[in-house]
Order: C-alpha cells, then sequence, then structure tokens
C-alpha cells in the first residue's frame, strides 16, 4: 500500500486510442479487445464504476472498405466511421457479455455538452447506464461531425466526460509507456510524476498522432490539464501493457501520474471551461489579473487591454494575461466591436458616455472559471 499513487479508485474513466487497438494488419484486433474486456469486467465485478472512450471506429471501418491507411478527407473518414463503429461496439459488446456485463454506447458530438440542458441530460443518461451496472462505451459521433464542431479527439472528449462524471480517475491508454522527457526513440525515461503542466515545453508534447488515429501526446497532456482541473487524477500508460487497468486502477506506480487540483470547481463553473471552444480572447493588464486570480471579481472594461477575434454577446472567451497564458474562461456580455470601443475605459466613463446599457461587466465573475 505504501508505495501506491492513490487510493483504488471507484469511478473510471479509460481511454483507448486507434493505434492500440489496431492489430499490425491494420484491422481491429480482437484479442486484444477481449483482453481489455475482462480487465474491465474485473472492475465492475469489484465494485468500479467504469466508462469506456473508444477511438478506433475508423480503424475497424478501413478493412471492410478495403482501405489501407486513414482517409484524410472528411467524406471518407466518416464514411469509415460509419462501417467501423458497429464492428467496433459489436466487438465490445460480445466480449463483455461473455464476463456477464452489459455494454451501452453513448455517441456524442460538442453540442451535447456546449448546450446546458443537453450537458445535464448527457450527464444523467451516464448516471442511469451505471447505475444499472452497464458499462458505457463513448465515442464522437464521426458519421455526422464536422471539422468546424467536433471535440478535435477522443482524448479532450475523455476528459471532458470524466470532468463531467466528477470521477475518481482518468486512463489515457496510449503506444508509449507515459510521457518521456524526450523523444522514446532516443531513450528519453518516462516521468514518473507531473504536479505542474506548465513547466513541460515542446520536447514532452511530441508529433500529433498515428497513422490510424488523431491524437498525440499534446492531446493527452491537453487532456490531463482538463481532467486535473476538474479534480481527477490522470494517467498515461501503455495500452499494450499486461493488466494495465487493473494496475493503474488500484494506484500502482504505472505511466505518468498527474494529481488532481486539491479544490473540485462545482460543475457550472466546469462546464464554463471546458465544454466551451472559445470564440476569441481579451487581452488584460496586470491588475486585472490581481482582481480575477486573487478577489473573484468580475471583469471590467478597465482592465483589457486588446480584443482577438469576431465573438458575439453570449460566446465563451478566453481572458489572458500579459504574458499570454489564460487566466480565465467565460461568458462574455458583449461583442468583439463593442468590447474593442469600451476597453481601458472605467465603468464611470462608460455610464456618463453610453448610459446604463454599458454599465455590465465585459465578463461577470457568475459566467467565469478562473483557470490560473
Amino acid at each position: 500500500m505504501a508505495d501506491r499513487r492513490y487510493d483504488p479508485a471507484r469511478r473510471v474513466v479509460v481511454k483507448v486510442g486507434s493505434s492500440t487497438l489496431t492489430a499490425e494488419d491494420g484491422g481491429l484486433d480482437r484479442q486484444w479487445v477481449d483482453d481489455l474486456c475482462t480487465q474491465l469486467a474485473a472492475l465492475r465485478a469489484d465494485g468500479v464504476e467504469v466508462v469506456l472512450v473508444s477511438s478506433g471506429a475508423v480503424a475497424a471501418g478501413l478493412r471492410p472498405l478495403g482501405l489501407t491507411q486513414r482517409p484524410t478527407d472528411l467524406g471518407r473518414l466518416q464514411a469509415a466511421a460509419s462501417v467501423g463503429q458497429g464492428e467496433l461496439v459489436h466487438a465490445y459488446a460480445a466480449a463483455l457479455r461473455r464476463h456477464g456485463f452489459v455494454a451501452g454506447q453513448v455517441l456524442l458530438v460538442p453540442d451535447d455538452l456546449v448546450t446546458r440542458d443537453r450537458y445535464l441530460n448527457a450527464r444523467t443518461t451516464f448516471s442511469e447506464l451505471l447505475a444499472m451496472g452497464a458499462l458505457p462505451i463513448v465515442n464522437e459521433n464521426d458519421t455526422v461531425a464536422t471539422e468546424e464542431l467536433r471535440f478535435g479527439d477522443n482524448d479532450r472528449l475523455a476528459a471532458l466526460v470524466a470532468s463531467m462524471l466528477g470521477v475518481d480517475l482518468l486512463m489515457l491508454l496510449s503506444d508509449v509507456e507515459g510521457l518521456h522527457d524526450g523523444q522514446p526513440s532516443a531513450g528519453a525515461p518516462v516521468i514518473n510524476e507531473v504536479h505542474d503542466l506548465s513547466t513541460l515545453d515542446d520536447r514532452h508534447r511530441g508529433g500529433t498522432g498515428s497513422a490510424v488515429g488523431s491524437g498525440g501526446m499534446a492531446s493527452k497532456l491537453d487532456a490531463a490539464r482538463v481532467a486535473t482541473f476538474s479534480g481527477v487524477s490522470c494517467v498515461i500508460a501503455r495500452g499494450r501493457r499486461p493488466d494495465v487497468v487493473l494496475d493503474v486502477a488500484r494506484g500502482e506506480q504505472v505511466g505518468t501520474w498527474f494529481p488532481p487540483a486539491r479544490k473540485r470547481p462545482d460543475s457550472r463553473r466546469l462546464w464554463l471551461a471546458f465544454a466551451h471552444q472559445p470564440a476569441g480572447r481579451l487581452h488584460v493588464d496586470a491588475g486585472a489579473v490581481r482582481a480575477l486570480a486573487q478577489r473573484g471579481s468580475s471583469l471590467l472594461a478597465i482592465g483589457v487591454t486588446a480584443v482577438d477575434g469576431t465573438f458575439e454577446r453570449g460566446d465563451a472567451i478566453d481572458v489572458v494575461g500579459p504574458d499570454g497564458h489564460p487566466v480565465a474562461r467565460g461568458i462574455v456580455a458583449y461583442d468583439a466591436a463593442e468590447v474593442t470601443a469600451m476597453r481601458g475605459r472605467s465603468t464611470e466613463q462608460l455610464t456618463d458616455e453610453q448610459g446604463d446599457a454599458f454599465a455590465a461587466p465585459i465578463v461577470h465573475r457568475d459566467a467565469m472559471v478562473v483557470t490560473a
């Protein structure tokens, strides 16, 4: 027990990447799927609630369609996903059924997490599935997602699901042993723990994915940021390591661990922080940074120094400090042109010149989450 990183998890999200799921011939590795499901079933039998976020729909559809590599155009990607999703879920469901467990398919698009009522409905669906003993299998709905409206990769999707459900642990199963301190091919060692993601640089983030997947270490580190801010432990580990799911769930020192923040924000602030894709950025001065981070203040026009992007009232925006690092995310009360005209001016000036219509904060503290 002394060498364990954390107490055994009671609710976990496991994310599997395409490169881990794929056999040497490019098709779905059904033997590995069976082994994974044996581990997941062992957790469920021990009373652990499990959600599986699985990539691989596109990869699973390649061989049936006679393709040898992942398509680059959207139409063929969606066709491969349409064929492969059925193959993938059938393989999981059959393997879990042999252990006496039922799989439930959940396909999500960003609107399911951005629109508040759909977010709450999705959370209720997960909760009911888990309460009834089912094992949800989650993927982005690739057959209808577009480049303009998608999660980006399943690492981010897994982190958002973990945040939404308030799980103990997010496992990101990859084709590497963990986060290496440099290039794995050059023999760089695996980092055991990362307590501050801001200390990492480009040599840690690496490439952008494999021939069958869309993720990479950069997307996993972004997912770790979402998870840890949400009060969720995150571990990156090699998916084909024997008993990896069981060992990580027990807190064994496998892969790279990202400890959670000590205090988990409330669910609405988590929704504000991560469900939305920001439509722009507001640059603020050092005084505004202190007011937001230390006093929990609203963002006033006088602290805004510059405006990036074209956004409308009600859009999500990022607030960045003088060093360019994000400080907060929130729902803006004015459009980009209005904020540009208001920036640097006091509330009294704006009220005298424009009336009460411009007296409200740029971003109210109740519609903002500080991420610094």
